[in-house]
């Protein structure tokens, strides 16, 4: 007997080939987001604040020359306070002359805040017989420039630049307690470098009410609790009045636009 033929099998026809997907189209390019039009240039405002650090860099140049004592004169919170005004118009200067965005009014609203407490303190405090600080000495006449320049003009002028050329808005509460780091770091710097120096040095501290030989570190200690809250007080009424002054009037130099603080 022979075996059954095995069944043969019908050869099936390769399936055809799925055919590739269609390439998807990229989706149709997007326009890009315009980009913010540019702040526009500020001559007027990129000219006074430039000569407002000139005035500043002036004021503490007349006083280097004058001094035989840099290290004293770099002590004192008047200089220091102008330098950092300085810093701070210069570099509103160069944004205000290119288009640029205002500095944050937190680096401005400081350097107003500092260059405020040179003028009211030399002013009400230091040239004032009857506050028991008085500082009165004979002056030359570069070191009487200099003294207006550095306690006068600079105030002023920051002062001016704040309320005529930028829009109001820009000073928040919490910038008020920011602030004060400055002149309360002030404060050590001033005892630390008075108790290395020799006792009876000149100038061994900057201002009277920091005078531990006269008032003793107790009497130090009141007198930087009044100051500090005359500080506070001061900077909490930048604030206030920053919100509730009026816009200044639109001129063909554009002021800065709200909430940029001062001096942009």
């Amino acid at each position: 007997m022979t075996d059954p033929a095995s069944p043969t099998t019908t050869p099936r026809p390769d399936l055809p080939e799925a055919p590739d997907a269609p390439a998807t189209a990229p989706p149709p390019a997007t326009a890009q987001a315009p980009t913010a039009a540019p702040t526009g240039r500020r001559p007027f405002a990129a000219a006074w604040r430039a000569l407002v650090a000139l005035a500043a860099l002036t004021g503490v140049a007349l006083d280097t020359i004058e001094s035989d004592d840099l290290g004293r004169l770099f002590g004192y919170f008047t200089v220091q306070s102008n330098l950092l005004l300085a810093i701070a118009c210069a570099w509103s200067a160069h944004r205000a002359w290119t288009g640029r965005p205002a500095l944050s009014p937190r680096i401005t609203g400081g350097a107003l805040l500092y260059i405020s407490i040179t003028g009211l303190v030399f002013h009400f405090v230091l040239s004032n017989d009857s506050s028991g600080f008085a500082m009165t000495s004979e002056r030359t006449p570069l070191e009487s420039v200099a003294n207006h320049l550095l306690h006068t003009v600079t105030p002023l002028a920051a002062a001016l630049d704040w309320l005529v050329l930028t829009a109001p808005g820009g000073f928040l509460l919490r910038h008020a307690g920011q602030w004060l780091a400055y002149p309360f770091l002030y404060l050590p710097f001033a005892l630390i470098r008075g108790a290395l120096l020799d006792p009876g040095t000149e100038g061994r501290y900057p201002y009277p009410f920091l005078d531990v030989d006269l008032h003793g570190y107790a009497g130090i200690l009141g007198n930087a609790v009044v100051f500090g809250l005359a500080f506070y007080t001061l900077a909490l009424v930048l604030v206030l009045l920053d919100r509730v002054r009026p816009h200044p009037h639109r001129s063909r130099n554009r002021i800065s636009p709200p909430g940029s603080g001062p001096l942009k």
